[in-house]
């Protein structure tokens, strides 16, 4: 089990072994991190924070260390970490940062910007 990538598998998270297509998820999300750096654990509890409110029951996140599997890291050419990837629905969207500037995240999840105005 140490050679596959961290997953997050509670409400709202795809198991690991779900295919990342699968018909009940709508959005399909990979948040590549460096261990437990503290960016990458703001990103992590942001990306959790919007997709629980925004996305609810509609996406898959999978959470990436790419110290444990750097491979991965090249695989998706990635240009800095923390990085949100979203490979579905749409075209691939990469963000680089902590994911704290809502609105950017949500127009990068093609969501209109001003649902973080409330």
């Amino acid at each position: 089990m140490e050679d596959e990538p961290r997953c997050l598998a509670h409400l709202g998270y795809r198991p690991a072994s779900m295919s990342p297509l699968s018909p009940e998820f709508e959005y399909d999300l990979y948040l590549f991190v460096a261990g437990t750096d503290a960016k990458s654990l703001v990103a992590q509890r942001n990306i959790q924070t919007i997709c629980n409110e925004y996305l609810s029951g509609r996406y898959s996140l999978q959470v990436v260390d790419v110290q444990a599997h750097p491979e991965r890291a090249m695989s998706e050419e990635l240009l800095g970490l923390p990085c949100l990837v979203k490979k579905h629905p749409g075209l691939v969207r990469r963000l680089v940062g902590d994911l704290s500037d809502r609105p950017r995240v949500l127009k990068a999840l093609g969501l209109p910007p001003e649902l973080a105005i409330r």
